[in-house]
């Protein structure tokens, strides 16, 4: 799944950002909440990607769309510290994640995950 390969690499960048926020007082709040959404991306996905129906994989991959929009808004707050360069890169790979979001959750809502119903008849 493209999306969660590309939310599991913004996690191992957030650890870096994070760590580059923490060295400043000001945004220590901030690289903790931003720690939080990067990697409940993810977690999310993997999480709704083990779910039985596409109502349940639909809701989880809802989750990690609202973390992904909460990380652009943290990452644009750390803007100052961060720098121009990684915000780029960050909003840029959140938008492609949220893009490929917005597509995978209506693919998901009403479809089941079931085998076809076969009736066995003795010949």
């Amino acid at each position: 799944m493209q999306a969660y390969r590309r939310a599991l690499f913004l996690g191992d960048l957030g650890w870096r950002d994070v760590t580059r926020l923490m060295g400043d007082r000001r945004t220590r709040a901030l690289a903790d909440q931003l720690y939080r959404a990067v990697g409940s991306i993810s977690a999310n996905l993997a999480e709704g990607y083990s779910r039985g129906t596409g109502r349940d994989r639909a809701r989880f991959y809802e989750y990690a769309l609202g973390s992904a929009r909460e990380s652009r808004d943290w990452y644009f707050k750390a803007r100052y510290v961060l720098g121009d360069e990684i915000l780029e890169h960050r909003l840029t790979l959140l938008s492609e994640i949220i893009r490929l979001l917005l597509t995978m959750i209506p693919q998901q809502r009403g479809r089941l995950l079931r085998e076809a119903e076969i009736t066995y008849q003795p010949e």
